[in-house]
């Protein structure tokens, strides 16, 4: 097989358990071939995630940044004006990552929810990902991915959730969870 680097872009998307941390993965991966990695957490903000501490070890090579407060839009609540703005900022940041070229991969963390939750056009995510360098990889998580972005994806997975053990009464656990 030879080297080809044409970049990517993959959605880990669906109801299960793991489109970050196949995400994560992906990157790990990455950072382990010489290549430049930022993961960009739309929502995520108010927990203290394990992986935070241990991308740490990579200094700039694999940078993550939280660009939101946390859980937002929980049931029939309306969307906080403080969490659109934040939205808009990380998809500012996200958007000149991915065209500065400076990045061989950037993931676009929870984007799909942000997206879902209308905190983010579609289009705006579409157009620059139409317009991205050729060599860099984008890889976008959450649930419910739009269907523009589904058909202008390279790869999309859709995590199936068949049990989990929250069903069961079991609470998230640090280092599995988060």
């Amino acid at each position: 097989m030879g080297d080809v680097h044409q970049g990517l872009i993959i959605v880990n998307t669906g109801p299960g358990k793991g489109k970050t941390t196949a995400a994560m993965g992906t990157a790990l991966r990455a950072v382990g071939n010489g290549m430049k990695v930022l993961m960009l957490q739309f929502l995520k903000g108010s927990w203290h995630y394990g992986e935070l501490d241990a991308v740490k070890a990579f200094g700039d090579n694999f940078v993550m940044k939280q660009m939101g407060r946390g859980f937002v839009k929980v049931g029939g609540a309306e969307t906080d004006p403080e969490d659109v703005r934040m939205v808009e900022a990380a998809w500012q940041e996200a958007r000149e990552a991915i065209m500065s070229g400076k990045w061989d991969l950037v993931v676009l963390d929870e984007i799909n929810y942000a997206i879902t939750y209308g905190m983010l056009d579609p289009a705006k995510v579409v157009e620059t990902l139409k317009h991205k360098p050729a060599g860099v990889h984008v890889i976008l998580t959450g649930r419910n991915a739009h269907p523009t972005i589904i058909e202008l994806a390279d790869t999309v997975t859709e995590m199936k959730q068949v049990k989990h053990a929250y069903e069961k009464g079991v609470m998230a656990q640090r280092g599995i969870e988060y």
